[in-house]
């Protein structure tokens, strides 16, 4: 299991958002702690799987045009209203 991981700086360069919006935005509620993030040794220090990230951004752009408004649900999964 050879993963890479990342730091929010080093996530912030890859996906081009700003660290704030990563830390306020998109923590927890499109990237979950033990999915997209872990804490190493259950310090505050956060790593991010970027595999991970990056496997479910691409599958969220493919699966859901930006038309189609829905729910993110903490499964992954959208709710069509």
């Amino acid at each position: 299991m050879n993963q890479e991981y990342l730091t929010t700086d080093e996530l912030s360069v890859r996906i081009k958002y700003d660290v704030r919006t990563i830390r306020e935005r998109l923590k927890d509620s499109v990237l979950l702690e033990g999915v997209h993030y872990f804490r190493p040794f259950g310090g505050r220090k956060i790593l991010f799987v970027w595999d991970v990230i990056q496997r479910d951004m691409r599958a969220t752009s493919a699966t859901s045009p930006m038309d189609m408004g829905g729910i993110p649900m903490a499964n992954g999964s959208m709710l069509h209203a």
